[in-house]
């Protein structure tokens, strides 16, 4: 699974932690599924996870089906709230469910994408929330769970996380791009 992240500042009339979007597989195979995650107010670990959260809960209620698209909203205290359609294979219709996932069920499983991609998910967070982004521009990286379907997340799965951008490394390249870098002698 794909994940871009994006921050955004938060909405004055709702106390909405991230919306999680999702992209489904395209039918000619060129990417796996992404889901687009969108932070408001100050990036963090914890968000993160619990909009992580959502997608991975929201799947296991789901009949496993391809082409399914997700509309999540990620509340303090009230959980995650939303829907998901996909078209039925035989018929052709829109089938579409609710989802509602309670907070508590929501943080324990945040708690487990934290013990297993808390590096990860803390240097996404971080580099959002790094001020030296260049004016202007959308604050959003990406990342991949890589290896078996994301539902099993948290089973003891092996599945790995790949910075596909280098979070290491990403406003290094901002930078290059927009002729700041700066060659020191020797190198």
């Amino acid at each position: 699974m794909d994940v871009l992240v994006r921050l955004e500042a938060r909405p004055s009339d709702s106390p909405v932690l991230a919306h999680v979007n999702s992209i489904p597989v395209l039918p000619f195979g060129t990417r796996s599924r992404r889901e687009v995650v969108t932070l408001y107010g100050a990036a963090d670990a914890q968000s993160l996870a619990l909009a992580l959260a959502a997608t991975v809960e929201s799947e296991r209620q789901e009949v496993p089906q391809s082409g399914v698209v997700r509309h999540i909203g990620v509340w303090p205290d009230r959980g995650a709230i939303g829907d998901s359609a996909w078209r039925d294979g035989r018929t052709g219709r829109l089938i579409t469910q609710d989802l509602d996932i309670p907070f508590l069920t929501l943080e324990a499983r945040a708690i487990e994408l934290l013990e297993e991609w808390g590096p990860t998910l803390r240097r996404v967070a971080a580099g959002l929330g790094m001020t030296d982004w260049p004016e202007g521009t959308d604050r959003a990286l990406s990342f991949s769970f890589r290896g078996s379907h994301s539902g099993a997340m948290g089973s003891g799965s092996s599945v790995a996380l790949r910075d596909e951008l280098g979070v290491e490394n990403w406003l290094d390249s901002l930078r290059e791009a927009d002729a700041y870098s700066f060659e020191v002698e020797g190198d």
